[in-house]
């Protein structure tokens, strides 16, 4: 099975990270390598541009690939779901598409928006104003389906770089771009109108071989990773009688796992206790264990949790 990844940019360092801490351990022999073999000898790495990989998932070149929503929408075709692909979705058409991609899983990073944008001070504050006016981009498909959806009849210019500069060189009204921070709109004084779509980075896959055992695998391995993110793994000592009060106060995933460390002959002693608590709940929940007469707390961060 091959993977199609991001060969450079802002997108490389963070998938390969990600494969990394999944198990799936790069092998790296050159420095314009175009393939890589893993750790598991039936998954290879295939480096390719951001903007072509849905291609290539869909030509069969890889399997799975790694790159932003708003790449996989703007290369055309219906990005379906795992349960519309397996016929599991009630929403969704009868039929996948041929060249349909399948959006498997949120990777949760790369996050970014395409918006639509003007001139502060144009006159255009609503998509309405933008009816027989002009919008430059570098989405022609994303912003044509867009305009097509809110029924206003906009010509769209295709540019390849420096969207931004379009309307205050009379080439475009407007704009659509996309935009992490903001920070590039307001320098150049341009004001958001609408939002076109939210990306991130994810996991696709062609629809013949979404129920594949090692893509199953790959799938489990990158959502355990996912899973662990803002998870804290407890450990802690407590009095056995004061063990239904230590459950009380962990607010963890499940229950808490309780083994005897020592008792005495009335039954009475020590429990030891584990748990999986959000980070954001770590600062207080503390206190309160403590305040219950748990002992010896520690906490760990947790690499990989697999539900």
């Amino acid at each position: 099975m091959r993977i199609a990844v991001p060969n450079k940019g802002r997108l490389h360092e963070p998938t390969i990270e990600l494969l990394e801490r999944a198990g799936l351990h790069v092998e790296r022999t050159a420095d314009r390598q175009l393939y890589a073999d893993t750790v598991d000898p039936d998954v290879s790495i295939l480096y390719a541009r951001a903007a072509d990989i849905p291609e290539y998932v869909r030509d069969g070149a890889a399997d799975l690939g790694i790159t932003g929503l708003d790449q996989a929408t703007e290369s055309g075709g219906v990005i379906e779901t795992a349960a519309a692909a397996r016929g599991e979705d009630p929403d969704a058409d009868d039929a996948v598409e041929e060249n349909a991609l399948v959006d498997l899983l949120d990777l949760e990073y790369g996050s970014c928006r395409l918006v639509l944008a003007a001139p502060e001070d144009g006159g255009i504050e609503s998509v309405a104003d933008l009816e027989g006016r002009t919008v430059a981009t570098e989405f022609p498909t994303i912003t044509r389906s867009y305009f097509e959806s809110v029924g206003v009849d906009a010509e769209i210019v295709t540019v390849t770089g420096a969207t931004e500069l379009t309307p205050h060189v009379d080439m475009a009204d407007a704009i659509v771009d996309i935009t992490s921070t903001g920070t590039t709109l307001r320098v150049n004084r341009l004001a958001v109108i609408d939002e076109v779509l939210d990306s991130s980075v994810r996991l696709f896959a062609r629809p013949d071989v979404v129920d594949d055992a090692k893509v199953q695998q790959v799938v489990t391995a990158l959502g355990s990773v996912l899973a662990a993110e803002d998870k804290r793994y407890l450990m802690m000592n407590a009095p056995k009688a004061q063990l239904p009060a230590v459950k009380d106060v962990l607010p963890g995933l499940g229950g808490p796992t309780v083994m005897d460390v020592e008792a005495d002959e009335n039954g009475n002693g020590t429990v030891a206790v584990h748990a999986v608590v959000d980070e954001r709940d770590v600062f207080s929940v503390i206190t309160d264990l403590k305040d219950v007469g748990a002992s010896g707390i520690l906490v760990t961060e947790i690499e990989r949790l697999v539900e």
